[in-house]
């Protein structure tokens, strides 16, 4: 059994409670728009494993360690990341192909801030949009999701809200 952290659109903003909402978590899998490399870094402080992929405004370091696609297994899991892929009714051309391909059973993807926690039945899979885990764009409430993976079962799904979209005073 593993306990999984999943955040997206930290657009180089880091926060506290990435850490006391993780603790605890065996891998942390971040979906793009990472921004700075010390969020990666931060977050590989908190769990033993960081899966992370880069999103459209990631550059540098960030695009020379993070893929833009990870397709993986753990704990008879089949998971494709991603930054941009769509959601059920509405994937981005030629994902739905590669998902049926691979035997996908859980898609991670973020880019439009929008949380998301949807079921695919043509797929047989969920599909999960965390939101947006930081202060830039438009969202309104900044999410992260926890979940447990165990047996290739996916429970204990928890949408953690992180407050009112504002950016903390300094």
């Amino acid at each position: 059994m593993k306990q999984i952290g999943i955040l997206s659109d930290t657009h180089s903003c880091w926060d506290d409670r990435y850490a006391t909402h993780f603790a605890g978590c065996d891998e942390i899998w971040h979906a793009g728009d990472v921004g700075d490399i010390s969020i990666i870094q931060q977050l590989e402080n908190i769990a033993p494993v960081v899966r992370a992929v880069r999103g459209n405004i990631d550059h540098g370091l960030v695009c020379r360690r993070c893929p833009e696609i990870l397709d993986f297994e753990t704990e008879g899991v089949r998971i494709h990341l991603r930054h941009i892929g769509g959601y059920p009714g509405r994937y981005a051309p030629g994902v739905k192909q590669t998902l049926r391909q691979n035997g996908t059973r859980l898609m991670i993807a973020g880019h439009s801030h929008i949380l998301k926690v949807m079921y695919d039945h043509d797929l047989d899979m969920l599909h999960i949009n965390p939101g947006a885990a930081g202060y830039h764009g438009w969202q309104k409430e900044r999410t992260l999701i926890r979940l447990r993976l165990d047996a290739g079962n996916i429970s204990d799904l928890e949408v953690i809200e992180l407050g009112r979209h504002r950016i903390p005073e300094l």
